[in-house]
């Protein structure tokens, strides 16, 4: 069963990819979303089987190398990690296809695209498979490949190139640390394979390491390296910034990457590798300060972005943050049910998006919508189901896991858990003001996409006048050619996939909470997530004070009443606002600066570096010495060595001989 569910994508790539334009564009859409949805059958068979059933499993597939008393084997390992997972994977990879199938239905080249997210599915299934660090970043480093394809899949757009390149040197940054640190525990216990790393990590604690010049903490330097590469793919603060381009990917795209999958990549890694967490509280306080500031620097950025991509896309990056601080004060089951729940309604976010996108025609910007709930009012219902999950609505999937996050933070009674409480909660109120705005900017009010309707500017609820008219439309289109149409409902393929996502992020908190974080959580997790002796943090954060479980109610209350003043009830004050507090609203559109900061740091000085070595290395240097440069006169030498080769015998052994008396009367001169 395991071996058809991670090789199934495989085959979908390989006939899709390489058979695709021979069987065409239909057969290729079929057939790998029928294999990807029986995965993702097998997935959920699995997760019964695991979840409430026997513990770690290993299932052997072969040896992938061995050198010296290194040992690579590939082999799945199954546990409740694992299998947890395999659901969230298959089932949104399923979704997503099945949802392309009507979204890219214009598109010439649909068979290298569902070859491409076949092969991305096939990518994390080996990452979250994986029995060793090896394989592990085998897959880490697939899924970098499939997302630098398939963002700039519409390779004619250089925005798409240009946002592909960007998240595939941004992520070489992370994976850079995640290499070291795969070096280095192998060089502390002499195996990348986890249970062997796992046996050796206690006796470890105390051992130091000498790098860049100061003493390290052995267990400590290996965690924050591999958290450099979960920083990375998890698009966490100070390596964030190819996220929010990578929306000029198809939507599908963006719901299965960028929302449910590849971005919980680094959370997963951390909640595998918490046996080597568990003994570096200083890598942990780490973990919760950088997932802290990330959840607070996105939620402030989504509130004012005009792409109702682009807001999603922070959104996410705000809460892979409440993820991380999760982790960091040792609620893994909490953490990795966040990764549950979320994958339901931010993909189903992205998905309700990429129908809202497809209603209007590309048309990306959210000032030139409004009023469409009328017009693809099932949209509208998912999008209201989603954005309620996302906010902490009571009862819904993440009313569960984000409160949890939130308790367990304030219950962690350290100065960094109580810093990371407030940051928490202060996001979740922007989270709530930002969703509702996406939804009131685009489902109600006048419409301002037909006729002149799009002009009327005085009742548009824009931040700013004039400012940032920066929506990155679909396909290449030019949005403003489309307003005259009227928008339409999404056909059923792209239906489907809404409505049972919609379940998902209304039953899936519920249903599972006991499990993830309940009274069933030893024998739901069993040891897939290791907890120190000292960590009793999943029994504390039920036992904090009232004022504290509501916290996150109340500032999704506010965060609602404050978007439906701005955007119903008084559409101008938003302007208002923006032109009182003018630097205030650059800064936070311009996301912090930090895209110029790094333009100024590493971008400008690396382009000056490489037009130095081109105009005076290669064209003064190389080219212009001589009369025909340096090259030419290499050419001259390397032509008289040449000479010396006659392939006659007594010619080498007579150079020998040369050579060998040479040596002896240096050596006697010298040491004689």
């Amino acid at each position: 069963m395991y071996h058809a569910i991670v090789f199934l994508p495989l085959v979908g790539f390989l006939i899709a990819g390489f058979f695709g334009r021979m069987i065409g564009p239909r057969p290729s859409e079929l057939i790998t979303t029928s294999l990807l949805v029986i995965a993702a059958v097998l997935s959920w068979v699995a997760f019964v089987q695991v979840g409430f059933g026997p513990g770690t499993t290993r299932v052997q597939i072969a040896t992938w190398m061995q050198s010296g008393g290194m040992q690579v084997d590939w082999a799945f390992r199954i546990d409740t990690l694992t299998v947890v997972m395999l659901v969230v994977v298959n089932t949104v990879s399923a979704l997503v296809h099945l949802y392309s199938i009507g979204y890219m239905a214009e598109d010439e080249h649909r068979p290298r695209f569902f070859a491409y997210l076949s092969l991305f599915t096939f990518a994390m299934l080996m990452l979250v498979t994986s029995d060793n660090l090896v394989q592990m970043f085998f897959g880490w480093e697939g899924v970098g490949l499939a997302s630098y394809l398939l963002i700039g899949f519409w390779f004619k757009k250089p925005s798409a190139n240009a946002a592909a390149m960007k998240a595939f040197v941004v992520n070489r940054v992370g994976d850079f640390g995640f290499a070291l640190g795969i070096f280095l525990v192998f060089w502390l216990t002499g195996s990348v394979a986890y249970d062997q790393i796992f046996a050796r990590i206690p006796e470890l604690a105390t051992t130091t390491f000498r790098f860049i010049g100061f003493e390290w903490n052995a267990i400590t330097l290996a965690s924050l390296l591999l958290f450099m590469g979960a920083m990375g793919k998890s698009a966490q603060f100070l390596l964030h910034t190819w996220l929010p381009d990578a929306m000029e990917g198809p939507t599908p795209v963006s719901a299965l990457i960028h929302a449910a999958t590849m971005v919980t990549a680094g959370v997963f890694m951390v909640a595998r590798l918490s046996p080597v967490f568990e003994y570096s509280p200083t890598a942990l306080t780490v973990v919760v300060i950088i997932g802290a500031i990330t959840a607070f620097f996105a939620a402030t950025v989504g509130l004012v972005q005009n792409d109702i991509k682009r807001v999603i896309a922070y959104s996410t990056c705000s809460q892979l943050g409440y993820m991380f601080v999760a982790l960091g004060v040792g609620a893994y089951g909490a953490g990795i049910f966040h990764l549950f729940t979320h994958a339901f309604f931010k993909a189903l976010l992205f998905l309700g998006a990429g129908s809202v996108i497809h209603a209007m025609h590309h048309e990306q910007d959210m000032r030139n919508m409004g009023g469409l709930r009328k017009h693809i009012p099932l949209t509208a219902a998912a999008m209201t189901i989603g954005t309620l999950a996302l906010t902490g609505f009571p009862f819904l999937a993440g009313y569960f896991s984000k409160d949890a996050i939130i308790e367990s933070a304030f219950a962690k009674g350290t100065g960094i858990g109580s810093m990371a409480f407030v940051l928490l909660v202060v996001a979740a109120a922007f989270t709530s003001f930002y969703s509702w705005r996406l939804y009131f900017m685009t489902f109600e009010g006048k419409p301002r996409w037909g006729g002149d309707a799009h002009q009327d500017h005085g009742a548009a609820p824009t931040m700013l006048a004039g400012a940032h008219h920066g929506a990155h439309a679909d396909h290449g289109h030019d949005a403003g050619h489309h307003h005259a149409h009227v928008p339409h409902e999404s056909p059923w393929v792209m239906l489907v996939p809404l409505a049972v996502l919609s379940i998902g992020a209304i039953a899936a908190g519920f249903v599972f909470k006991e499990a993830f974080i309940g009274h069933d959580y030893e024998s739901f997790w069993k040891t897939a997530l290791f907890t120190g002796k000292d960590n009793h943090i999943i029994h504390d954060f039920h036992k904090v004070p009232k004022w504290v479980v509501w916290s996150p109610f109340v500032a999704m209350v506010l965060g609602f009443a404050g978007a439906f003043y701005c955007y119903v009830l008084r559409p101008h004050v938003p302007g208002e606002i923006a032109k009182r507090h003018e630097f205030l609203y650059r800064f936070l559109l311009n996301k912090w600066y930090f895209d110029e900061l790094y333009d100024w740091l590493f971008v400008r000085p690396t382009k000056w570096l490489g037009r130095f070595l081109w105009k005076k290395g290669d064209g003064m240097v190389i080219d212009g010495l001589g009369p025909d440069g340096i090259s030419a006169r290499v050419v001259d030498i390397t032509s008289r060595v040449v000479r010396l080769q006659t392939g006659y015998v007594y010619h080498y052994a007579f150079s020998m001989i040369m050579g060998v008396g040479g040596l002896i009367t240096w050596y006697l001169l010298t040491r004689g």
